[in-house]
C-alpha cells in the first residue's frame, strides 16, 4: 500500500478548464472531485443524491429558483436530491466535490 496524503494545492494547480471536475479520490462509493469555476453554469438537478460543495478558495453562489446560498472559503453545502440548482462565482473559485461515483457532473440538465 503507497501512503501519500493528497495536496490540494497540487491537484488544483493541475487544473486547465474551469468547470471540469477532476476525480482525486474515493471512499466507497463516493468520489471526492475538485474543480474550479468562474462565471454562471447552467441550470440542472441531481434526481438520485444529494451532493456536497466545500468552498476551498473563493466564493460561490448557488441559486435556486426561491433563493440562493453564498458559500466563502471555509464553508459548505448540501444540495438535497430533486432540488433545482444553478452554481456560479463572481471570480475563480476553487471547489471541492463529493458525490457518487455514479453520479454523472450536471445531471440531468433541464432548461429554463
Amino acid at each position: 500500500m503507497h501512503y501519500q496524503a493528497i495536496k490540494l494545492n497540487e491537484e488544483f494547480s493541475k487544473l486547465n478548464d474551469l468547470w471540469s471536475p477532476q476525480l482525486i479520490g474515493e471512499m466507497n462509493d463516493y468520489q471526492f472531485k475538485i474543480v474550479k469555476i468562474a462565471g454562471d453554469f447552467e441550470w440542472h438537478v441531481h434526481e438520485e443524491t444529494d451532493k456536497l460543495f466545500f468552498v476551498l478558495e473563493g466564493k460561490m453562489i448557488i441559486d435556486f429558483r426561491d433563493g440562493q446560498v453564498k458559500i466563502a472559503k471555509g464553508e459548505m453545502y448540501i444540495v438535497p436530491k430533486g432540488v433545482e440548482i444553478k452554481p456560479s462565482a463572481e471570480k475563480e473559485c476553487h471547489i471541492m466535490l463529493m458525490e457518487p461515483g455514479s453520479e454523472v457532473n450536471t445531471g440531468g440538465t433541464k432548461s429554463e
